[in-house]
């Protein structure tokens, strides 16, 4: 007869409803253990404008929201509620995140008190921290988790967290990019800077802006960076069209850009990132870098995939470089795996 284990700690688990969350800028993603990512939207909320006193009507969420972005009719409001891996407006980012549980839990996967893991960057304020834990309450969690973005890439990506052994994360998100050198379970060295894909994007339209005398949309600069988008020149030319308000007359007028044209614009938030980097090189404990020297770095997030990114990164750094196998969802799966042991990892 098979003994059965009475262990509180395997009862615990056994019967706890564990979700992870990344509250990215750009998307938002949830994370259950026996499912994986059941959940991958913008981070996007549109409201209609004339509802009732103290009524807050969502009209869209997500990706219906986002096609909305810069074509929003007069009876609605588009909100980006997350800036730089915070939450910028509490209302509408509690609203987003009550529509992105109920839709997960459509799938009947998790329970309305769930135990939530929430990624955060590194420079959060407590006051930030703070409302990202009340807008999860208030969205339906049970209990509420923190654990830093770099720790959760870094888990996500298979490194050898728990290890002696340093390792380097670089997780380029839509608001924030999160350096962290990890071993012990924890966080070494933890940096974060208010740039990744957002600034590349505005970084385009206000390189078009200057060069050809046309306005592009932010969504307009986002779909030339991942179409064409380069962090070098040294790379066979690509073009493609983008249309634009003409500055001069307020007509559509249409440019072919390049991707040595998307290198040259984000030149100067390309390097804040590889600043951030270097910054933790110079002040990560000095084993743990002569570690790093050896394994190398790993880059995370979405702004991962701009074409020749680790190349750039490893020209500059003199450190070998590779991009983490599905960098969109280290945070959120690492998150969910470290939700599971909690003892292991360092949670706030």
């Amino acid at each position: 007869m098979a003994r059965t284990t009475s262990h509180p700690s395997f009862l615990k688990r056994l019967f706890r409803h564990d979700v992870a969350v990344d509250l990215g800028t750009a998307n938002t993603l949830i994370y259950t253990p026996d499912e994986g990512v059941v959940l991958n939207q913008p981070s996007v909320v549109c409201f209609q404008k004339h509802a009732a006193p103290g009524e807050a009507r969502v009209a869209a969420v997500g990706s219906e929201a986002k096609q909305l972005l810069g074509r929003t009719p007069v009876n609605l409001e588009t909100v980006r509620p997350m800036r730089h891996g915070v939450i910028a407006d509490f209302p509408a980012a509690e609203h987003m995140i009550r529509q992105f549980v109920d839709m997960a839990q459509q799938r009947r996967l998790f329970g309305r008190r769930a135990s939530f893991t929430i990624c955060v960057p590194a420079g959060a304020t407590h006051v930030e921290r703070r409302a990202i834990r009340e807008a999860a309450v208030a969205a339906g969690a049970g209990r509420v988790n923190l654990i830093g973005e770099s720790l959760a890439s870094a888990v996500g990506a298979g490194l050898p967290v728990a290890s002696a052994t340093g390792s380097m994360v670089v997780d380029i998100g839509g608001g924030t990019t999160e350096v962290g050198v990890v071993a012990l379970g924890g966080l070494a060295y933890s940096g974060s800077i208010r740039v990744g894909g957002d600034q590349f994007d505005q970084a385009i339209v206000s390189y078009v802006r200057n060069l050809f005398g046309v306005l592009l949309g932010e969504p307009t600069a986002e779909h030339v960076k991942k179409t064409i988008g380069s962090a070098m020149r040294d790379v066979p030319r690509q073009r493609m069209n983008a249309t634009g308000r003409s500055l001069d007359d307020g007509l559509p007028r249409t440019v072919e850009l390049s991707n040595h044209d998307v290198a040259d614009a984000i030149v100067s938030p390309l390097k804040q990132v590889i600043g951030a980097v270097k910054d933790a090189l110079e002040n990560a404990p000095p084993e743990l870098v002569t570690d790093i020297a050896s394994t190398g770095i790993v880059l995370t997030g979405g702004g991962a995939l701009l074409a020749n990114l680790d190349r750039c990164l490893a020209a500059e750094l003199g450190v070998a470089v590779r991009i983490a196998d599905e960098p969109l969802t280290c945070a959120v799966r690492g998150a969910g795996v470290a939700g599971q042991v909690l003892d292991e990892y360092a949670f706030e």
